[in-house]
């Protein structure tokens, strides 16, 4: 893993537990993370240079945009969002259970508001993170031609890692970052409806719960959950309302998926 990126992976992460807890030292969000290959000096140095020495209520959060990292106009901006597949958005956060902290990623259709794609991991690696939700999304739309399709998140490293653009390559998929926080409030909104609204109410003791109970809460969120912006209709219904319209086959129910383990 380069150097850079091994930063720009944490720096979405660092930023929201800053927001969640505006005291909270440095060295102890060090000790909450434990990030892999990276000392608790250099953390520190990494975290003062993004301003995080400072204590107080933080702004709106701007994403990586590090000299020679790799970034990506934003596709969303001007633009009318009028069908399923037109475009996904995607997210990380974290959550922590006791001592340890993990890593939630989600996907969603920006139309229909379907949680496509999810991965739980211990670590910010592109391979248990990013791409495993990535192609839980791709496998949900196994019949489909994605090419075009705006694939759009923040400045996470993780959204730029040299296997993740060989996967979105692969299947035509148009990427495209956001500068601030709030331009990418779509996937933010999921994090802590699945967060707030399903995990924190279940036992969530071990990584092999808490993976189980993401599956739940998606499942639920997908089948059940009724939206406002969709005639309070559930994601699922309003998926096939739509596809029936345009007379082509209905999508399947979301299916287990367990990636291995990170």
């Amino acid at each position: 893993m380069k150097e850079m990126e091994k930063y720009a992976f944490l720096e979405v992460i660092v930023n929201q537990i800053r927001h969640e807890h505006p005291t909270m030292a440095i060295r102890s969000m060090y000790e909450l993370i434990k990030p892999e290959g990276i000392g608790r000096d250099k953390f520190v140095i990494y975290c003062n240079e993004l301003g995080l020495h400072q204590v107080k209520r933080f702004k709106l959060l701007k994403t990586t945009d590090s000299s020679g990292v790799v970034r990506f106009a934003n596709h969303l901006i001007n633009l009318t969002i009028t069908r399923i597949n037109q475009v996904w958005s995607s997210d990380i956060t974290y959550y922590q259970i006791r001592e340890k902290v993990y890593y939630l990623t989600f996907i969603i259709d920006n139309y229909s508001r379907m949680i496509l794609g999810w991965s739980v991991s211990e670590s910010l690696r592109t391979e248990c993170t990013t791409l495993p939700a990535l192609k839980m999304a791709i496998k949900q739309r196994k019949e489909v031609d994605l090419k075009g399709l705006i694939f759009h998140s923040d400045g996470g490293g993780q959204y730029y890692a040299k296997i993740f653009l060989e996967y979105t390559s692969r299947y035509g998929l148009i990427n495209s970052m956001c500068e601030y926080a709030y331009e990418n409030g779509k996937a933010e909104r999921i994090n802590g409806i699945i967060k707030n609204n399903y995990l924190k109410h279940w036992s969530n003791s071990t990584i092999k719960e808490l993976t189980k109970n993401v599956y739940r809460a998606c499942t639920n969120y997908n089948l059940e959950k009724p939206h406002k912006s969709l005639k309070m209709l559930s994601p699922l219904i309003f998926e096939r309302n739509q596809i029936n319209l345009q007379q082509q086959t209905k999508p399947e129910v979301m299916e287990s998926f367990y990636g291995k383990r990170c």
